[in-house]
């Protein structure tokens, strides 16, 4: 007997054109504990910088924030830039965030800086050794959660001993590789970058290695998801979400626009197909047309996690998106494999 896939919450802390960081502070608050109040599992915050539609920049501060406004769902990082940072400092934050908050934290690991090169220069990292070094610090990174060993000179504190939950996170090949080889969960953006998700689950369960935490693989799969009462008023609240898209393409990234009637005369040919291929995953529509596609997306890739992700314009938009979301998670699960 089959049971429904579970579903959890990424979330960048989207600043609306003519908002503010404080209020879309607020509004992911307001979307953790809806997310919450609908059962889902994880309600995972992302690290950008030097990016002026997103407040999550400072990751482990904003997961706080939301850990202490909820009860029982898991937060966490989807990702953590590692390049950026120490595994020290990460494992210092992140131990207590889970000291605080026991048995909720989650931390998932990235290699890209999360920003330009110009950015990454601004926060003192290389960030080529830097990722470069990413396997090696991510291991140095579960030394810290794990128990004090005898001669051990360097601890984290709070950190050691806790175990935090690790996931590797990706958008290529690498990740696939890395988390395969060192049996380690493993979370794929195919909320914007689809090309890539058939080979990285290949290569991620084929070459999965069992570990001491995780004797078999996970998979979870980001996906974009606009739930409203009908297709148009979705298709609608999805404009935010396409243009946000077009404007990373020309390099004008800002606050997430509010929605238009059309995105007709808006891009070009070349530009709407390459929005269209980035958001090949997205699902958008009333409950009926989102589960048709959900379900579709599901028997295909057969993840054991599902994340969904949307930064609209308006924010009775998103917490509508979830609750009707919530209405169909029974009927998400994995038809039986042939």
């Amino acid at each position: 007997m089959s049971s429904a896939v579970p579903l959890s919450v990424l979330d960048l802390s989207p600043i609306a054109l003519g908002s503010t960081a404080s209020q879309a502070l607020q509004h992911t608050l307001e979307l953790a504990r809806q997310a919450e109040r609908c059962g889902f599992d994880r309600f995972w915050l992302a690290e950008h910088h030097n990016m002026p539609g997103i407040a999550s920049a400072a990751t482990s501060v904003v997961i706080g924030h939301v850990a202490g406004g909820t009860a029982r769902i898991r937060v966490g990082a989807g990702g953590i830039m590692l390049p950026n940072h120490s595994p020290l400092t990460i494992a210092e934050q992140f131990g207590t965030l889970e000291s605080l908050y026991p048995g909720r934290i989650d931390l998932g690991l990235g290699r890209a800086p999360g920003a330009d090169q110009l950015t990454a220069r601004a926060m003192r990292r290389d960030p080529v050794a830097a990722a470069e070094r990413f396997p090696d610090d991510v291991q140095e990174l579960q030394r810290f959660f794990e128990p004090d060993a005898p001669g051990q000179r360097l601890r984290a504190y709070p950190g050691s001993g806790l175990r935090v939950p690790l996931w590797i996170l990706g958008s290529s090949l690498y990740g696939a590789q890395l988390a395969a080889a060192l049996g380690l969960p493993y979370a794929f953006a195919s909320h914007f970058a689809p090309e890539q998700l058939d080979p990285a689950i290949e290569i991620y369960r084929h070459r999965f290695q069992p570990s001491a935490a995780h004797a078999t693989s996970r998979l979870m799969l980001t996906v974009n998801v606009v739930v409203a009462d009908t297709d148009e008023q979705a298709r609608h609240a999805f404009t935010s979400v396409q243009q946000s898209f077009l404007n990373l393409r020309r390099g004008l990234p800002g606050q997430v626009p509010p929605p238009v009637d059309t995105m007709d005369g808006r891009w070009t040919p070349e530009e709407k197909a390459g929005v269209d291929r980035a958001l090949r995953h997205a699902f958008v529509g009333s409950p009926a047309t989102v589960l048709q596609g959900l379900r579709r997306f599901l028997d295909t890739y057969r993840p054991d996690e599902l994340m969904v992700t949307a930064h609209l314009h308006d924010q009775k938009a998103r917490l509508r998106s979830l609750e009707l979301l919530s209405g169909m998670q029974s009927a998400l699960s994995l038809s039986p494999a042939v």
